[in-house]
């Protein structure tokens, strides 16, 4: 993990269209450290913004707020991987077109809320997309995901015929 999440920012320190706004280092002296990093991007659709890194590393793209829905449209179809999703919003009525736009866009969908911590047994939790099966571990329906539901029908008397009447 700690190669692969220092190759991100390896890529970042070596990208032009990125640029490290804060962190950046990583320590295999001791340990595996990897100082929280924030990356800056000029290309909205680079594999910085697409790919699930599951290290502390923030990608950021700013637009300007006019322009809230275009980049909206666009973030929910750039990743193959919808784990987990979040917006922050006052706006009712940009709020609704969000929800909307991100509707099959995350596993788990936060709206004005952090988007970790998920306590399976309260709240149920799984992704969608490459991220997973939506399977919603410690949901009511998980069970289903262990099971195969049958249908077994036992008749006490032999039946005489099998026609139905429509078949006649």
């Amino acid at each position: 993990a700690f190669n692969r999440i220092k190759s991100y920012i390896e890529y970042a320190k070596n990208s032009p269209n990125l640029s490290i706004v804060a962190g950046g280092k990583c320590d295999d002296s001791q340990g595996y450290f990897v100082q929280p990093t924030v990356i800056e991007t000029s290309d909205p659709q680079d594999k910085i913004m697409q790919e699930e890194i599951f290290g502390p590393v923030l990608s950021v793209f700013p637009y300007p707020d006019d322009e809230y829905f275009k980049y909206a449209q666009m973030a929910s179809k750039t990743s193959p991987f919808a784990l987990t999703g979040a917006i922050f919003v006052k706006d009712s009525v940009a709020r609704e077109e969000l929800v909307d736009t991100f509707r099959e866009s995350a596993g788990n969908f936060y709206i004005n809320d952090k988007s970790t911590g998920s306590v399976v047994g309260q709240q149920p939790f799984g992704g969608d997309r490459l991220s997973g099966t939506n399977d919603k571990a410690g949901g009511p329906h998980y069970l289903m995901k262990f099971l195969s539901v049958k249908c077994v029908k036992e008749t006490k008397t032999p039946l005489k015929e099998w026609l139905l009447p429509s078949m006649k």
